[in-house]
This record gives C-alpha cells, sequence and structure tokens, in this order.
C-alpha cells in the first residue's frame, strides 16, 4: 500500500474547494482524483482537518484477546480438545470466533496444538 498524499496538499484542495472552486475542478487542479478531492472535503467537514487515517495494523485480534482468559481455561481443562469443539464451546458462552481465529491465537501465543501419534513408535520396523 502506498503512502497518504501529504497534509499540506490535502489542505490546499479543500481550501480551493472551500473557496468556491468544484471538487473535480479543484482535483484537476492539483493533480489528484476526483473522488480524492470529494473524500477529503467531507473529512474536513466531518472531522474538521483533510487527515489521513492509519494505514495497517491488526484491527481484530484484540477482540479475541479479550476473551483469552476463558480460551485458555477451556484449553486446560481438556487438552485434547481440537480447535472447533473450542468454537463450540466459546459459542455457547456467547463468545463468537471463527475456528481460523483460534488457529492465529494459538500462533500469536507461540503454542503449538500438535499431538504426538496415538501408537507407541515400533522397535523393529519405522511407522508412519
Amino acid at each position: 500500500m502506498g503512502k497518504p498524499l501529504s497534509m499540506d496538499l490535502r489542505e490546499r484542495v479543500v481550501r480551493a474547494i472551500t473557496g468556491g472552486m468544484s471538487r473535480r475542478a479543484a482535483a484537476a487542479r492539483f493533480g489528484v482524483s476526483a473522488a480524492s478531492a470529494v473524500r477529503w472535503a467531507a473529512l474536513q467537514r466531518d472531522q474538521g482537518k483533510p487527515a489521513a487515517k492509519p494505514q495497517g495494523g491488526d484491527t481484530r485480534s484484540a477482540k479475541t484477546e479479550a476473551g483469552a482468559a476463558r480460551i485458555w481455561a477451556l484449553y486446560e481443562a481438556t487438552p485434547d480438545i481440537t480447535l472447533a469443539e473450542l468454537r463450540a464451546a466459546l459459542a455457547a458462552e456467547g463468545i463468537a470466533v471463527a475456528v481460523s481465529t483460534l488457529w492465529r491465537f494459538f500462533a500469536r501465543h507461540d503454542h503449538t496444538r500438535k499431538k504426538r501419534p496415538a501408537m507407541r513408535k515400533s522397535r523393529t520396523a519405522p511407522t508412519c
């Protein structure tokens, strides 16, 4: 994703629009898209400045981390629980998450859920 255009350019476009120039004409004059000029004018009207919004970053894991204590409690109570079963148990308590969300939760906490094989290793021949 590219960098946002400078605040100076945004302010000049908005000044031209508030000075009576149409949004499309202001956009053409300063070499930006008409959609950007419309968006910046709306930001100026709603927020008082045409500043760019923050880009990127994690916007969803905070919801999962809010229920982290309950996720760990359920997991420690039954360590062999599958992610689907864990999701169902959380859903029964009103915490709606997807299996992939739980997968990322455990990965973020550097916790592997890989199990050992159920049968012991053969002494005579390798097993699959």
